[in-house]
């Protein structure tokens, strides 16, 4: 960087933090050249935190057997704070994530049977379901050997980086 002091740098990256903020983008990334055997490459990145699922409890009528009303009813206060756990399916430790931006698709083909479904059990590498992105079919391979528990999102949908895909147990 002959010629251009760092603190040009640091203000050109702050520049660049700006504007990403400011275009609600996740990345950017540029190269500034300074001569023939000097440049400046930047990546800025951030990931973007998905607004959390709110969970609606309706208010159940009361039954006439107040008795019997009690236990279901301490049931669902147990089970509440269990539910808001499961909220935020990205902080699951099963979570499958998708390692780019692009087009999710749960068939290799329309029309042709889903690399995956509820309940099924899958091998470690084992194709979960294909992200496109620049016109390229990316396989998105199982981590790990497991079950399907939760497919979190839509044939066709388009996911962000780190975006949740599936839930593995």
């Amino acid at each position: 960087m002959t010629g251009n002091s760092h603190g040009d740098d640091v203000e050109f990256i702050r520049a660049l933090a700006e504007l990403l903020r400011e275009n609600d983008l996740t990345e950017l990334q540029v190269k500034r050249e300074y001569g023939e055997d000097s440049a400046l490459n930047v990546r800025v990145s951030r990931v973007l935190q998905a607004a959390p699922v709110q969970n609606i409890v309706q208010p159940v009528a009361a039954a006439p057997a107040a008795s019997a009303a009690a236990p279901a009813a301490a049931a669902a206060a147990s089970a509440a704070p269990d539910a808001g756990a499961a909220a935020d399916p990205a902080s699951h430790p099963g979570a499958v994530t998708s390692p780019m931006v692009g087009t999710v698709y749960l068939q290799a083909e329309p029309g042709s049977e889903p690399f995956i479904s509820v309940g099924q059990t899958v091998s470690e590498g084992q194709t979960l379901l294909i992200v496109e992105a620049m016109k390229t079919m990316n396989q998105i391979p199982a981590p790990r050997s497991g079950t399907i528990s939760r497919i979190l999102v839509e044939d066709g949908s388009p996911v962000e980086f780190g975006a949740p895909l599936v839930i593995l147990e």
